[in-house]
């Protein structure tokens, strides 16, 4: 489904986009955007979904710094830690609250209505909880691995390439799952605007991102896309069977286990 060509007066700027994702992905304050209408913001996000994964890059450069920055002084796991920490601030744990929220509402939902009243809960339960301690700690360990294996300005390519890949899938799923019906947030204010040209525009953004992992281990990139790919494929007959669509908080655990593959696909032993 595609949104309707926008109003004259809705058309945001130029520089609208990036910031706005920016501004979406992240806690930073970000100027300019207040003086945006309501339309040219709701616009303006549609565009942003295409700067996912450069905003990605971004948040991956500085988990990166922080990270090998911290090894220098502590032993991994520490210097680790302290990089999620960081980035949690940075961010507002926005993909770890989806995380929480997905597996509570996938877990204990029964039925569509049910996952989606479980999904808006603000309480976190059993599931919740399980899940997002699984998730955090196997990135966490992944890191480690990643930190203990590589040289430097490798794990530094690693670690920015799974911030910008997981961005990459939120794009790649808005694009191949509509939202769900009577779902709220991203998935159903802008989700319906993504289309090949964003998701074309998005693997040019995701460049950057990539490009050093690319460069240095092509093998393992393969490996991580092929494990999207998978991925992409399971998660998607999931959404459509147990909730008929996608939502925020699916959008925002696709974007942790996009983090995931990568990091797994670069630490794999051969």
């Amino acid at each position: 489904m595609r949104t309707s060509r926008p109003d004259m007066h809705d058309r945001p700027p130029f520089w609208a986009p990036p910031l706005l994702a920016v501004q979406f992905l992240t806690r930073i304050p970000v100027p300019g955007t207040a003086a945006l209408t309501a339309g040219q913001v709701t616009t303006g996000l549609v565009r942003a979904v295409a700067w996912f994964p450069l905003v990605g890059a971004g948040i991956g450069t500085i988990t990166g710094a922080v990270a090998l920055a911290a090894a220098s002084l502590w032993p991994a796991w520490v210097a680790v830690l302290i990089a999620l920490a960081v980035e949690a601030r940075l961010t507002g744990a926005f993909h770890e609250d989806a995380v929480a929220d997905f597996c509570d509402a996938f877990g204990g939902g029964n039925g569509a209505e049910d996952v989606r009243r479980i999904m808006k809960d603000s309480r976190i339960g059993s599931y919740g909880s399980l899940g997002l301690i699984l998730a955090v700690g196997l990135r966490a360990a992944l890191l480690v691995a990643v930190l203990g294996s590589m040289a430097p300005l490798q794990a530094f390519a690693a670690i920015v390439a799974s911030a910008t890949f997981g961005r990459l899938l939120v794009v790649l799923l808005m694009a191949a799952v509509s939202p769900a019906p009577q779902g709220t947030g991203l998935a159903k204010d802008i989700g319906a605007g993504v289309d090949l040209s964003t998701v074309a525009f998005a693997l040019m953004t995701a460049l950057p991102g990539l490009l050093g992992f690319a460069i240095d281990q092509p093998v393992h990139l393969l490996g991580a896309l092929l494990g999207a790919a998978a991925f992409l494929l399971w998660f998607r007959a999931l959404l459509l069977r147990r909730l008929g669509g996608s939502t925020g908080d699916c959008l925002g655990f696709a974007a942790y286990a996009g983090q995931l593959i990568l990091l797994l696909a670069a630490t794999v032993v051969w």
